[in-house]
């Protein structure tokens, strides 16, 4: 549980540099942007000028009211002087309604493309990044770029950004008809705003502090309620269920007190700079009143200057939310392109073939690699794989046997010596001419969205019917799927409960024999099943590494004895090799690790 829980304000650390790359994006957008940002200027100047037209317009018609009054004529609206100017005024208000409708649409569509442009460079980058980014980063991590980091850009091109120009564009031409009208009013309206700031801030404060306990209390409750499910049985068995409800009702009641000052203080700062602002529009009202009766202002000059208050106060009120709103987008494209700027995979510079089914020849001849190149995990790594053979590799966990694979599939790149197939180094080959060749069962088994044909077919696109039935008797699939209610039509994902775990491993062996690969790679694939279901599993590999070169990961030794060559790795070189008969008369660390297995 998280003791020290910390709360800041998301800050880009190169704004400039970020904003200006964000909008390198937009190149392609150019007549689009052009047109918002007219949009934009004629909405923001017609904003601003129509109070200002207002006035003449509102002094117009008191005029003619005064006029009827004193004549006493019936009240009518000629059309010139004042029908004509009532005309104009209400087609600006049209106008300026339009033009927002017409700028918002036209920015969310912006955004939206600008969005799709960043997802299909991440989509292709993830293709292209190396399998260490992925061993360096979690999967939380990677997704948050593609979603939330794109979302929150996407709504601050959309909303934040936009409101942002609009208000400081507002701001500027409302206050500068304030000063125009009354330098002395707009004084006690900036003053009045000074103070809001002020307070703003302390409570602002405060409530960073308040949000920072309250997350905390939760922090605890969530832990202690999952330790206390998970643990239910314990705490039964140890009659522990009066305690464990007393620390519970402390944590909820903590909770519901550091809920209640956080929400408070959220709630309450809105409220009161409200009721400032009201005060300081009362005052304002007061003065200009008086001034109006003194003849000093016009009705429609008062009623001008009210609407600027309120043109000027919302913006004021907003900008902060909108400034940090704006600074966490840059936070975000800022991660955005970090990611994209990682380093990818060096690019093939040979692309050299093997001609025909490869024999499955593989060789490593004195390799040597460190995931740090300073610090080397494999040092002189010699053997040689002859076609047909099925090479075992043991060891402890950390030794080095998930690390070689990697290498074989030139997942990694060795800092020296070489690995060839068949005589050729893969260095000298691409990385899809490599891989296409190998066929993987790993411990974790992996179905995607989509049929049980579908999920056999994944290696094989082109795949008849027939031969992924085939190649699913063949696995021992075939039994089971004719069972399901659409036989292999069943639709499948990752998360599935239909299915065993030895039920999804064998549909994962289905799809190698239906690739058919010449080497194969077996890494610890009966480890998470019983021992009926690796029977049944070992049965299918069996068939499945007939006439294939194999690699085969495993902590059973059981599971090895029959292996052509054992390699045993111990901190990521290969200490000790050979048949199982050979490295138990050696009585080295194979024999010693054989009978502690067996003892």
């Amino acid at each position: 549980m998280n003791k020290d829980i910390k709360i800041e304000k998301e800050s880009p650390k190169h704004a400039f540099r970020t904003a200006k790359r964000l909008f390198s994006k937009l190149s392609n957008q150019k007549s689009l942007l052009i047109i918002v940002g007219l949009c934009i200027l004629t909405y923001t100047v017609l904003n601003v000028y129509t109070p200002f037209y207002s006035a003449s317009v509102i002094d117009l018609l008191m005029t003619t009211i005064q006029n009827a009054i004193n004549t006493g004529t019936a009240f009518s609206i000629p059309w010139d002087p004042l029908g004509k100017e009532l005309t104009i005024l209400f087609v600006m208000y049209g106008i300026t309604a339009v033009l927002y409708y017409l700028q918002s649409f036209l920015m969310a569509s912006v955004a939206e493309k600008l969005i799709l442009t960043l997802r299909k460079e991440i989509s292709a980058k993830l293709h292209r990044l190396p399998l260490e980014f992925y061993d360096n980063h979690k999967p939380g991590e990677i997704l948050s770029r593609v979603t939330s980091d794109l979302d929150k850009v996407s709504e601050t091109l959309q909303t934040g950004l936009l409101k942002l120009i609009v208000a400081a564009g507002t701001l500027i031409g409302s206050i500068s008809f304030m000063l125009y009208y009354s330098p002395l009013l707009t004084a006690i309206f900036l003053a009045f705003i000074v103070v809001s700031f002020i307070i703003t801030n302390i409570v602002a404060s405060k409530n960073l502090e308040c949000a920072a306990k309250r997350q905390e209390a939760l922090s605890q409750l969530t832990g202690i309620t999952e330790e206390y499910y998970t643990g239910r049985d314990v705490i039964r068995a140890y009659c522990q269920e009066k305690e464990s409800i007393s620390t519970m009702d402390k944590e909820i009641d903590n909770l519901r007190i550091t809920s209640r000052n956080a929400d408070f203080l959220t709630y309450f700062v809105n409220p009161l700079i409200r009721f400032l602002s009201r005060i300081s529009q009362a005052l304002i009202i007061l003065v200009a009143c008086e001034w109006m009766l003194e003849g000093k202002m016009t009705l429609g000059v008062v009623q001008a200057y009210y609407q600027y208050i309120n043109m000027a106060g919302e913006p004021l009120t907003e900008l902060s939310f909108m400034i940090n709103s704006l600074e966490a987008s840059l936070a975000s494209a800022e991660r955005t392109f970090a990611f994209l700027d990682e380093k990818e995979e060096s690019v093939d510079k040979e692309h050299l073939s093997l001609q025909g089914r490869p024999e499955g020849k593989i060789c490593f001849n004195h390799v040597s690699f460190g995931y740090n190149k300073n610090e080397l995990l494999m040092k002189d790594v010699s053997f040689t794989a002859l076609p047909g053979q099925k090479i075992a590799i043991v060891g402890a966990t950390g030794a080095g046997k998930t690390t070689l694979i990697n290498l074989l599939m030139r997942f990694y790149e060795v800092n020296s010596g070489e690995i060839t197939i068949d005589g050729i180094s893969t260095a000298r080959m691409t990385r899809q001419e490599i891989r296409r060749h190998f066929g993987m069962v790993l411990q974790d088994t992996w179905l995607f969205g989509g049929t049980v044909a579908e999920n056999i077919a994944y290696g094989r696109q082109d795949a008849t019917m027939s031969e992924i039935i085939q190649a699913a008797k063949a696995a021992q699939v075939d039994s089971f799927v004719r069972l399901m209610p659409k036989g292999y039509y069943t639709q499948l994902d990752n998360e599935t409960d239909n299915l065993s775990v030895g039920q999804r491993q064998l549909i994962t062996i289905a799809r190698v024999f239906l690739c058919d690969p010449p080497v194969l790679i077996l890494d610890e694939a009966t480890s998470s099943v019983d021992t009926r279901t690796e029977a049944e599993i070992g049965k299918a590999m069996e068939k499945l590494m007939q006439n294939r070169t194999s690699f085969v990961i495993a902590h059973r030794l059981s599971t090895i004895r029959n292996a052509d060559n054992i390699l045993f790795m111990d901190h990521g070189n290969i200490i000790e090799q050979g048949t199982h008969k050979e490295l138990l008369k050696a009585k080295g660390a194979y024999a010693e690790l054989y009978n502690s297995q067996f003892a």
